[in-house]
């Protein structure tokens, strides 16, 4: 295989640079109106030729026509991606006229430009650039007035064959790798005294089994953003000889994204004070480097792989010492160039003596989650990523690695540092030796001020190395402390870092292929019956034609005879009734009726000729139109008779009287049947919905979830599958036959159903809950993640799309109640006293800018009411999420404005440079902390807005759903991470819900030791009462039973489902023969819901109460409800043999056996009646 590999590698393929043009030139002479240049061009330390000289003007472009040439061979996996990350450096040359007696000529440089080779990575085979030459340091350029024409160069990119074929691009991937700042770093660190160099790096794997240092050398240190702002564009990681703005790739800048979307640690409402600080006041390291890396197919595949393995991806910080003094003067725009190079090898300058040749101090590490890298779909991350402390011992523990690139990647940054021409080390000035000592001082003391808090009583250890741990063994846990990398810990250190692909390693399937292949397992039920044939359109159209005329006619000979037959004296015989028909006739044909009918019945003939008898075109032979008319005749009299024959039918159409009961009620009985345990009676009313409408897909759903309920899982996989084929959108329907497959164990359609419901409504909070609680199922811990911070995500939008609209509705009533205190005043006549509370501003105002406020304006702590957390038994449907109600007032205001949140708002005390620009809170992508309100004045403290915090969790949501769906194994896997849930936890709702499972399990004794636990929580929850109930019901303690049921009825709050409490507290009435309570409850059920059932207890309670009249109405209205319930027929048929009907008492004793009455106790008395009465059984 290895030789079949070698014989197909690819040739080298040349890339050529082509040099067009150059214009605005300007040389050293500036009254020069010719510049005679050359153009050098270079890619990374290899120069590639330089372009003759050109004579170039002002006002006219400068043909250069240049051709430089250079491989890419394919033999070499790097080959790709040095082209990706280094770039083709431009430098412009000024050829001065050569003088007397001077052998060689002098040059001048002028400006350099760099050449993006990106897109023929990407597959491009020619790419134009128009780029601008930046000058360099101390260069004629550098005068040219901001006005005037920028010089300009025109470089053309060309390639035979694309640099990456569609395979390679479809199995490899472009990674770019930015390394921005590094923010609140140890407070050692200082602007003044000695300087250090700054360096990240991170290990990539260039192929199955190795990897490679990535290296981001020449951080600098800076001030915070206030004091010196940043330059947002990014730089190149190698940009070999350029210099000053050349360092910088054309058009490419730092991304900016809300912190709500980051991916990284601090994204808090805690950390946003600290972020703001830390951005916008502290010193910062920054780098803003791009490093691209191309990655083959075996390098993807790896780097899949470890993160599914380990998740984690280390970044390690440390700081150098600067090299020294190289060779050249350095320049105003080299301090800061960042450069990175993978090459290895070279030696470093020893700092002031001291420092050893690539030592390392204040080596810290950042552990990147690339976990989302495996959600499908994603190709970016970026975030804020905290930094710790580097030891052996913790970069084990986080990433199973058992080294670090520490020691390598700073031997490579030291040899870039040493070999970089444009960042000379810093010179020695005469106070350098005391900078130095005294620098040695505040360090050493600050390090045994730690070691003593640390370590109390130890011997200080030497810490400007890493700390390192036996490589040939796990990690010790009794390892030795990085004194200085703690430091990062205790400033709160983090980086902003991003990566990116150039496509995602999952790929997510497109809703369109979702959609296609739901088809495919269910096609899509037309809604309607589909089109009959031509023919049979055609003859149902004559008849319809036929029907009209008839009826027409009809109406015609009522109109001219009508009347004379409707007398007693009216002819009648055969003679006059010819003579009628003859006058019809003749009517018709004098008024041009018979025309028009004629006219009428033409186009549905013309229709059959065609359809019927598929005549198009003109009969050439006369016999064969003479027979086929007659055959036609034939036909439509035939045709014509059996229309009539359906029209004029003597017969009267019995009447299909409409149903009774609706759908809703429908349904409302069977869920009481299966409540009941009569699982018979309830299918019988779910089959009775879809009979009266099969193409009703919540019909089809709802007996699919009482078929799981019990455990009839093929049908309910059918039921299912008819609901999805009706509505292919519908989404509980795509989520419980996702439930179903999963319990089939067929994974793959499951996963396909749940991605569909999440494509159907990507807005839907319980479709992404329940897509990772599959992924849980099938152990995918990262497609979990993803789906629960989607959820997530989604749930905290609802949270503030709520407070915002509780948020305008308290401002609209403090307006209306405002308008009337102005009215009342005004009619006052302006003497009444002004209003205590005003209006709490609108936060859509701007913020005023620092500089208009007034000394008392900046944030404190606000005063804010203790939360009260609302009873447990409110519980959110599936879908709808309640929130937290906190009243705050501003310290200086009379307003109250409504918060949703249940912790305590944290006091600031910030000074105004901490303060965002002028409206810079409201603005979408912004790094701030959370808006605040405008200030009325300079001396009245803001309100702080509130931070919405939904009460119920994602899992709470589905488990809600999941319960009223009947899905058990979901259930339990949802309050498991209830349970852990931070916002969650063993709370009243958690165990009532866990009781419901139980109960549907019918583990009765577990379900009491649950509900008992959420009585410990809210002893006053009617839901925990009514299901401490209904499991004593069950159990057949009657009495316990009651007491929980009266219980619940007492509370002031209803419990979530009431009608089976009533019920069943009437029925334990009625065992107790306390029939007027139990007549009183059975009401009350009739009244929220009526049922047969419900009606029926009304009647047995009358009949028991001697109230007979009553009883036959209530049972007369159960019969109504269902007329095949036999109690209702037995107590009937007892009603009538008590008043003495007969035939009444007969009938009703006779469908009571009809229906089969089971009932031997009701069927004994009615026989003992029938004996005391002397009637009502047929037999006697």
């Amino acid at each position: 295989m290895g030789d079949t590999e070698v014989a197909h590698i690819r040739p080298p393929e040349t890339i050529t640079i082509t040099v067009l043009r150059a214009r605005n030139l300007r040389g050293s002479n500036a009254k020069a109106d010719v510049v005679n240049a050359t153009i050098k061009v270079e890619f990374g330390e290899k120069s590639l030729g330089e372009s003759p000289k050109v004579d170039c003007m002002a006002d006219t472009p400068a043909e250069f026509n240049y051709n430089a040439t250079m491989s890419c061979t394919y033999d070499d996996p790097t080959a790709l991606d040095e082209i990706a990350h280094k770039p083709i450096v431009l430098t412009v040359i000024e050829v001065l006229p050569k003088e007397k007696k001077q052998k060689e000529e002098k040059t001048i440089t002028l400006g350099q430009c760099t050449v993006d080779l990106l897109p023929l990575v990407k597959g491009e085979t020619k790419y134009r650039y128009s780029l601008a030459i930046s000058p360099v340091p101390g260069s004629p350029m550098e005068s040219i007035p901001a006005d005037a024409p920028r010089p300009e160069v025109d470089v053309l990119l060309s390639v035979n064959e694309p640099l990456v074929g569609s395979g390679q691009t479809h199995h490899g991937n472009l990674v770019t790798i930015t390394m921005e700042s590094l923010y609140s770093p140890p407070e050692a660190w200082g602007l003044s005294g000695v300087q250090y160099a700054y360096a990240a790096a991170l290990p990539l794997p260039i192929n199955a089994e190795k990897e490679n240092p990535i290296v981001f050398a020449n951080g600098t240190l800076k001030p915070g953003v206030d004091k010196e702002p940043p330059n947002k564009q990014k730089k190149w990681a190698v940009p070999a000889t350029a210099l000053g703005n050349a360092v910088y790739i054309p058009d490419s800048y730092l991304s900016t994204d809300a912190i709500d979307d980051e991916d990284g640690d601090y994204r808090g409402k805690e950390d946003r004070e600290h972020r703001t600080s830390a951005e916008h006041e502290k010193n910062r390291v920054t780098w803003n480097t791009e490093r691209r890396s191309y990655l083959e197919a075996s390098a993807v595949k790896s780097l899949q792989d470890k993160i599914a393995k380990c998740r984690y991806w280390p970044v390690e910080v440390m700081r150098l010492p600067q090299p020294a003094g190289g060779k050249g003067k350095k320049t105003k725009g080299d301090k800061g160039d960042d450069h990175a190079d993978t090459k290895k090898g070279g030696t470093s300058t020893q700092h002031g003596g001291k420092d050893d040749d690539g030592s390392v101090s204040f080596h810290g590490v950042a552990f990147i989650n690339l976990a989302p890298l495996l959600y499908p779909g994603v190709k970016r991350i970026r975030g804020a990523y905290k930094i710790y402390s580097y030891t052996d011992q913790a970069l084990y523990e986080k990433t199973k690695r058992r080294a670090g690139f520490g020691e390598e990647a700073a031997k490579i940054a030291n040899n870039i540092l040493n070999r970089s021409t444009a960042s000379p080390g810093p010179k020695k000035g005469a106070g350098k030796d005391k900078d130095d000592k005294k620098d040695k001082d505040n360090k050493k003391g600050l390090l045994q001020h730690q070691v003593s808090r640390v370590h109390a009583g130890q011997n200080s250890m030497a810490t400007s190395q890493t700390v390192k741990s036996d490589a040939g063994s796990e990690p010790d846990s009794s390892a030795p402390m990085n004194l200085e990398g703690q430091q990062y810990v205790e400033a709160k250190s983090y980086m902003m870092f991003e990566i990116s692909l150039s496509h995602p390693l999952i790929p997510k399937r497109p809703p369109e292929e979702l959609a296609r292949r739901v088809a495919e397992y269910i096609p899509p039920r037309p809604l309607f019956p589909k089109r009959t044939d031509g023919a049979q359109r055609a003859v149902e159209d004559f008849h319809t034609q036929v029907a009209s005329v008839a009826g027409l006619v009809l109406d015609e000979f009522r109109d001219m005879f009508g009347a004379e037959l409707k007398t007693d004296e009216s002819d009648l015989s055969q003679e006059a009734m010819e003579t009628r028909r003859q006058k019809l006739i003749y009517e018709l044909n004098a008024s041009g009726k018979y025309f028009a009918f004629k006219e009428q019945l033409k186009h549905s003939v013309v229709k059959i000729v065609r359809e019927k008898y598929l005549k198009t075109t003109n009969f050439e032979d006369r016999q064969e139109l003479q027979t086929f008319l007659s055959e036609l005749y034939v036909y439509l009299i035939d045709q014509m008779h059996e229309s009539l024959t359906k029209t004029l039918a003597l017969e009267d159409q019995a009447l299909v009287p409409a149903p009774l009961t609706d759908s809703a009620q429908l349904k409302h009985f069977a869920r009481e049947a299966e409540v009941n345990g009569n699982f018979e009676l309830a299918t019988k009313y779910y089959q009775e919905r879809i009979a009266r409408n099969r193409n009703d897909p919540s019909h089809w759903f709802d007996y699919g979830t009482f078929c799981l309920y019990i455990n009839d899982i093929t049908k309910a996989e059918e039921c299912f599958r008819e609901c999805v084929s009706i509505d292919q959108k519908h989404l509980q329907g795509l989520l419980l036959y996702g439930v179903v497959c999963t319990l089939l164990e067929k994974h793959e359609m499951a996963e396909m159903f749940f991605e569909a419901a999440t494509n159907v409504q990507p807005r839907s909070i319980l479709a992404w809950t329940m897509l990772g609680l599959y992924y849980d199922t099938v152990q995918n811990e990262i497609g979990a993640e993803m789906a629960y911070i989607e959820a997530n995500k989604l749930n905290q939008q609802a949270a503030v799309a709520t407070a915002r609209a509780l948020r305008e509705e308290e401002l609209a009533k403090q307006r209306a109640e405002r308008s009337e205190s102005d009215t009342h005043t005004a009619d006052q006549g302006g003497l009444a006293p002004p209003a205590s509370n005003s209006l709490v501003p609108d936060i859509k105002q701007p913020t005023p800018p620092p500089s208009e406020r007034g000394p008392g304006s900046a944030r404190s702590s606000d005063k804010m009411s203790a939360a009260r957390r609302p009873s447990a038994s409110k519980r959110s449907s599936a879908g709808m999420v309640e929130y937290h109600i906190v009243e705050v007032e501003g310290r200086n205001e009379g307003a109250v404005v409504s918060q949703l949140s249940e912790r305590p708002l944290t006091g600031r005390n910030k000074s105004d440079n901490s303060v965002s620009r002028p409206g810079s809170e409201y603005k979408h992508g912004s790094v701030g902390e959370t808006p605040h309100p405008p200030e009325e004045s300079g001396g009245d403290q803001p309100v702080r807005e509130p931070t919405p915090v939904p009460t119920s969790t994602i899992f709470m949501q589905a488990i809600d759903w999941l319960l009223e769906v009947k899905a058990v194994p979901f259930t339990e896997r949802a309050l498991a991470h209830e349970l852990l849930s931070p916002l969650g936890g063993a709370t009243a709702l958690y165990h009532i819900s866990l009781a419901r499972v139980k109960l549907q399990k019918r583990e009765l004794h577990q379900a009491e030791d649950s509900l008992n636990e959420a009585l410990q929580f809210d002893y006053q929850n009617p839901d925990a009462w009514a299901l401490m109930g209904h499991m004593k019901y069950l159990t057949n303690e009657t009495a316990e039973a009651r007491d929980r049921y009266e219980r619940t009825i007492s509370f002031v709050a209803d419990a979530s489902e009431m009608h089976s409490i009533y019920l069943r507290l009437a029925s334990i009435y009625l065992q107790e023969e306390r029939f007027q309570e139990a007549k009183t409850t059975f009401l009350m059920a009739c009244k929220k819901s009526p049922s047969c059932v419900s009606w029926l207890g009304v009647g047995i309670a009358c009949y028991r109460l001697g109230e007979l009249a009553e009883a036959e109405d209530a049972l007369s209205e159960a019969n109504i409800l269902n007329n095949s319930d036999p109690e209702v027929w037995g107590y009937l048929s007892l009603v009538c043999l008590k008043t003495g009907r007969q035939l009444e008492a007969e009938q009703a004793y006779k469908y009571a056996i009809k229906v089969n009455l089971e009932d031997t106790e009701l069927m004994d008395e009615i026989i003992t009646t029938q004996k005391e009465v002397g009637f009502g059984n047929p037999q006697f």
